[in-house]
């Protein structure tokens, strides 16, 4: 269809129809007949009849073929997913038959390691005090061994990473009141999934430090690389072999050491004064779900549930007494105090005002060009001024003529503006509300392209532990912190018990 013959839509109208003659009739039928079919083709096409990628299918046509199992659905999705949870078996919708699960299937040959490692110190454990009488245990007590084990810790130094291998010794020592006193390896945080075969559990006794924990994290959930691509670049660039099952353990004890940090963060959200939120689709083993995020001037906060109002309560709290800066999803519009992002009202000014709407897109040109404007003179400090007000009644006005459009678009979002006009225009009268919400849209830019890549988590572990630390990660960065030195202090924490380290309030 010639691109002309689309702009010349903008301008017919029925009475243009009505002049024309009975063939110039029938040859602009068959034009529009062509074009609507073009059209049709063009919104009914997916992963599934085109080269576009899975991650731009529209997520409710996908959650209804899954529903129904028709292709496309989670098997196709979670077949190709990178594995990011543990082995055991996923909670979440049953697989189609014939759908293979992901990872080594029970009864292959395993892989064993083939690098030996080289230990280049040792350090010794042994126990400080008895545990009977309490006293110190002199040097010359006598001491056996009862354990060791080799850790794996990176160390980072002017422009350059070493890894480094050290056996840990661990001692018994007799005191003199006859008890024998064992040092071990400490025990901290766990997650229990029911019919896993093995828990996770935070321990010394592991063969990744802390540091090199928080470095394959940091790949992971910052550079958003899978477990396989972790495995090569550290057997290339560090001459490290580690399995992906190791790989995957030290992303998710990250991910628990810091849940106890990412409650005191919600506990910061709920204090807050202004609250920036936002949610975009996410999958869980092909299911439909949620990534919320909560932003403030000093905290990030992502969770992953349903999108249902629940969810925003976990965040906020039901007694939120803060302003709100949000899109126009409906859960917002309960709040009393709360700041509608122009940006999206503009985007769908823009929309009116390069489509086929007649009048409405003249609606559209003056609604992006008037609120453009009211954000400039509000920027410069001009909100009591008679140009703010006149280009505030300019906007209202303009949705009252347009509320009862023809155009269902054009209609919708007069409406849509004049039923949410306080939170439209409350950053007119308070300076300390942005009129976007490009902060929480900024916060879940990472996460959506990792949702692209590799779509989405597997079980209910997983999305909890994966909102965790990125929570821990976009707060560090917000505070002005290294986010991996705290996160080696994290996992040290965690892995022995102690208690967990807070994040400092800014560098």
């Amino acid at each position: 269809m010639p691109n002309r013959f689309a702009d010349d839509l903008k301008a017919l109208t029925p009475a243009d129809l009505a002049t024309l003659s009975h063939e110039d009739l029938l040859a602009t039928a068959c034009e529009l007949l062509a074009l609507t079919r073009a059209q049709n083709a063009r919104l009914s096409e997916d992963s599934r009849t085109s080269s576009r990628p899975p991650s731009s299918d529209d997520p409710y046509r996908r959650e209804e073929r899954r529903q129904k199992g028709e292709p496309g659905g989670s098997a196709d999705e979670t077949a190709s997913a990178s594995p990011d949870n543990n082995a055991g078996e996923p909670k979440g919708p049953a697989e189609p038959t014939g759908a293979r699960r992901p990872g080594k299937p029970l009864g292959a040959k395993g892989f064993w390691r083939s690098q030996p490692i080289l230990v280049s110190g040792e350090r010794k454990h042994a126990p400080l005090t008895c545990e009977a009488c309490g006293q110190n245990l002199e040097a010359q007590a006598s001491r056996r061994k009862v354990g060791a084990h080799v850790s794996l810790e990176l160390t980072r130094g002017d422009m350059s990473l070493e890894i480094e291998a050290t056996k840990h010794v661990y001692f018994a020592a007799r005191c003199l009141c006859g008890h024998e006193s064992v040092e071990r390896p400490g025990v901290g945080a766990f997650s229990r999934v029911e019919g896993r075969k093995r828990d996770l559990i935070a321990t010394e006794r592991c063969l990744v430090g802390p540091m090199l924990c928080a470095f394959i994290a940091a790949l992971s959930l910052r550079f958003r690389l899978s477990r396989v691509k972790i495995q090569e670049f550290l057997d290339d660039w560090l001459g490290l072999e580690l399995g992906t099952a190791t790989i995957n353990r030290c992303v998710h004890e990250f991910g628990l050491a810091s849940e106890p940090v990412v409650e005191r963060l919600i506990e910061e959200v709920k204090a807050a004064e202004i609250v920036h939120l936002d949610e975009t689709p996410w999958y869980q083993r092909g299911a439909l779900m949620w990534m919320w995020v909560a932003v403030t001037a000093t905290a990030v906060v992502f969770r992953i549930g349903s999108r249902r109002k629940e969810e925003l309560a976990a965040l906020i709290g039901e007694a939120f007494l803060g302003w709100l800066v949000t899109d126009g999803y409906a859960a917002y519009r309960d709040h009393p105090r709360r700041q509608r992002c122009l940006a999206h009202l503009i985007r769908k000014g823009l929309a009116l005002a390069s489509g086929l709407y007649g009048d409405g897109a003249g609606f559209g040109r003056d609604l992006v060009r008037n609120l453009r404007r009211l954000i400039e003179r509000v920027r410069d400090s001009e909100a009591d001024s008679k140009a703010v007000r006149r280009l505030m009644d300019a906007i209202k006005w303009s949705c009252q003529c347009n509320r009862h459009e023809i155009e269902q678009k054009v209609r919708d979002l007069a409406n849509e503006i004049l039923n949410d006009w306080d939170a439209v225009i409350a950053f007119v009268y308070d300076p300390r509300l942005p009129p976007t919400n490009n902060d929480a849209e900024r916060a879940l830019r990472h996460a959506v392209i990792a949702r692209r890549i590799s779509y989405g988590t597997r079980t209910d572990e997983g999305s909890r532990l994966y909102a965790a630390g990125l929570s821990i990660i976009e707060t560090c960065r917000k505070r002005g912190l290294d986010p991996w030195a705290y996160t080696r202090d994290l996992i040290a924490a965690a892995r022995t018990g102690a208690t967990t380290p807070a994040i400092p309030a800014a560098a």
